[in-house]
């Protein structure tokens, strides 16, 4: 929740302009910016290869829904993303794993790319859980939605909750390829990707991308302010590209 529209341009605007100079090789860019905004960005970043996407859409196509948005809505607005199921959105606005794998049909329905948001909390982290944890996650989501192969449009951002935010831990290498190692091992096949999230910044993303199973980085507030972002796209771009890559709109 950052940014009126003016902010949103004037990043996007940025942004646009560094994708024409520099290109980023190997990197596809993208950014989910607030409802307010959307469409505005969407339209300073057409053409540029900077996909967008929506920070949230509802399982129905209309209706009697006040206040909420739909997958229809957000694709007329210019999204090719939805983000599904991040820990705030299933922290403080009830959502579940039902209506996270709701949501992942009705966004495939309409043939836009969801991007499932999974994480464990730090007391399972703890108990020494994570990976089936956030398997269990992954799979109540795809349920139903992504059965085959053939269904594989499906992001997944793996963002441990103890991880993200102003005051989390960055997590080591080790947590990280444990848990993204099952999934891939579990989910590949109906998967097109898997992103980390969680204390991503310039000075780690390099680092971040050497993980094994870690195809893409997903960022949070050390993209909030342009110069930031930027440097994080310089940076993977420079890193040894990966020899699997998320496949994208």
């Amino acid at each position: 929740m950052t940014k009126t529209l003016s902010e949103a341009e004037d990043f996007a605007q940025g942004l646009a302009a560094r994708r024409r100079e520099t290109g980023w090789p190997g990197v596809q860019a993208f950014v989910i910016p607030s409802f307010t905004s959307l469409h505005l960005v969407a339209g300073v970043l057409e053409g540029s290869g900077v996909l967008v996407g929506a920070q949230n859409a509802h399982w129905e196509d209309d209706g009697a829904w006040t206040g909420e948005v739909s997958v229809p809505q957000v694709a007329d607005a210019g999204a090719v993303l939805v983000e599904i199921g991040h820990s705030e959105r299933r922290m403080h606005f009830a959502e579940t794993d039902d209506t996270v794998r709701m949501k992942v049909a009705a966004t495939l329905r309409h043939g836009l790319t969801p991007l499932v948001c999974v994480g464990e909390p730090e007391e399972v982290l703890r108990e020494g859980r994570s990976a089936d944890f956030v398997s269990a996650q992954l799979e109540a989501a795809l349920q139903g939605a992504v059965d085959s192969p053939d269904d594989a449009t499906v992001l997944v951002a793996y963002e441990p909750v103890w991880a993200i935010g102003e005051h989390g831990r960055p997590a080591r290498p080790e947590e990280i390829s444990g848990v993204l190692g099952l999934l891939h091992s579990r989910f590949g096949d109906r998967v097109s990707g898997f992103l980390y999230g969680g204390s991503v910044a310039e000075d780690t993303v390099a680092r971040t991308l050497e993980v094994p199973h870690v195809d893409g980085v997903f960022v949070g507030r050390s993209a909030w302010a342009l110069p930031g972002f930027l440097g994080i796209l310089d940076t993977a771009a420079s890193s040894a590209p990966h020899a699997r890559r998320p496949r994208l709109p």
